[in-house]
């Protein structure tokens, strides 16, 4: 189903999303909290530019470079990456780390274009096809642009949520999650050993990136289970 979709279109869509947003915000707006716990708004374009040292490190093929510097740095660890990229850029000028995120995913997503979908990435799980990948970068730009309340229209709604529901169902197949997947109609019915539950397309959306909250009652097996793109 995915090749449906341009990742590389999609890649420069919610990035655009993004900018436009960033550009928008006053004082007010940085410091307002994200979705993302203990994170304001500006503390998530913070991850976002520091994501790029992983984004440039795989396009480089020099994962060693990159996993020899978050050694110096005593950083260990998915998270520990995160919050270390948000620390190093929280006394620096917003307007600093808005134009280090542009310009450095402006050549991602310019390098990863011209690679082509077919292409090979070297990643930190191995090889990985660069049109793949790709979904992955569309699917971290648009959960993050979610959890900053960045605008989405009307007429862009139905569109984004489907490219979404096709990214995790392949994910999920492709990391062999306990998860079964079946689309009916406008809704997903997810079979998690023995339960089944009906999730409409957002809420399978919001499971597959973890932005369900802990108190929803969609069960923790299949909250688990679903839980493959963050």
């Amino acid at each position: 189903m995915l090749k449906e979709f341009d990742p590389f279109d999609i890649f420069d869509t919610e990035a655009a999303r993004l900018d436009r947003f960033f550009a928008s915000l006053d004082e007010e707006g940085w410091a307002r909290q994200s979705r993302c716990a203990g994170w304001s708004v500006r503390d998530v374009l913070a991850h976002l530019a520091g994501e790029e040292l992983y984004n440039h490190a795989c396009l480089d093929d020099d994962l060693t470079g990159f996993n020899t510097l978050l050694d110096r740095e005593g950083v260990s660890g998915y998270e520990a990456f995160n919050e270390w990229c948000v620390r190093q850029r929280r006394d620096l000028p917003v307007d600093e780390v808005l134009a280090e995120w542009r310009d450095r995913n402006g050549e991602t997503r310019a390098r990863m274009r011209a690679l082509g979908a077919d292409a090979l990435l070297e990643t930190s799980a191995g090889p990985y096809p660069v049109g793949l990948q790709t979904f992955h970068y569309d699917s971290e730009l648009a959960t993050h642009a979610d959890d900053v309340s960045a605008p989405v229209s009307a007429e862009e709604q139905d569109g984004r949520i489907w490219w979404r529901v096709q990214v995790g169902i392949h994910v999920l197949a492709e990391t062999g999650s306990d998860a079964q997947v079946e689309v009916e109609g406008e809704q997903v019915w997810v079979h998690v050993n023995g339960v089944t539950q009906e999730l409409t397309y957002p809420l399978f959306v919001e499971a597959t990136v973890g932005r369900i909250p802990y108190d929803h009652p969609v069960d923790p097996r299949v909250k688990a289970a679903l839980r493959v793109l963050a």
